[in-house]
């Protein structure tokens, strides 16, 4: 069963869960747009194709909100904000190693290896690299952990987990940049909290927040500043 988080004739939000896929691959695994297209046809109980347009996508071991966009003219309104920077997004990272700075925004360069589905971190400007920027914000700690509330500026292949690693503060359970252990259920510690924009047909101000995710590790952290 998907976890709506926010539907009116225009868009829905829903929560991923760390598992899911955000649009179909290779792989032939179900993907969560297809669940929100079934979803959608049983309930207004819609004949043939169901209209579902792929706003963002998260990672596959990352949770949180995602935006689909149930029209047409809402898909290209929202594709355009995405762009311009208009839509603010929020995620939790929780890390091993407390940050630098309490609270900082960095900038680096950052290049995708296709072949390796993984993105290399630069100082400088590197042929096919591209800038990408973030905030984040030291939230909470707990005994081991500590948890970040990360803004991003930029949309970039992997960047949080990329930018994170740079600074020396790799992802809990990401293997793939660092962290010595993955987690037990294949997830990664980075969910999408929040999204904020306003509504591409109605003009109103809106605010969608993603429950935190099941497991002890996050339970830790309920009552962070975040």
């Amino acid at each position: 069963m998907i976890e709506i988080l926010y539907e009116d004739n225009h868009l829905i939000a829903v929560n991923k869960r760390s598992s899911d896929l955000s649009q179909g691959d290779k792989t032939g695994d179900t993907s969560l747009d297809t669940e929100v297209k079934k979803y959608i046809a049983e309930k207004y109980k819609k004949p043939g194709d169901v209209f579902l347009g792929v706003v963002h996508r998260l990672d596959r071991p990352v949770s949180g909100v995602i935006l689909y966009a149930r029209t047409s003219k809402a898909l290209a309104r929202l594709n355009e904000m995405f762009r311009s920077n208009e839509v603010k997004k929020t995620y939790l990272a929780i890390v091993r190693e407390r940050p630098p700075e309490e609270e900082a925004t960095i900038t680096h360069f950052l290049k995708k290896n296709e072949q390796q589905n993984k993105t290399y971190v630069y100082d400088h400007e590197v042929k096919g690299s591209k800038e990408g920027s973030l905030t984040y914000r030291l939230a909470g700690r707990s005994e081991r952990y500590y948890i970040l509330e990360i803004r991003l500026h930029s949309g970039r292949h992997h960047q949080i987990r990329a930018q994170m690693a740079k600074i020396g503060c790799p992802v809990k359970g990401d293997l793939k940049y660092g962290f010595s252990r993955s987690n037990e259920d294949g997830s990664i510690s980075l969910m999408a909290r929040r999204i904020e924009f306003i509504h591409p047909v109605k003009k109103e101000k809106l605010i969608i927040t993603a429950p935190f995710p099941k497991g002890d590790i996050w339970k830790e952290f309920r009552n962070a500043e975040v």
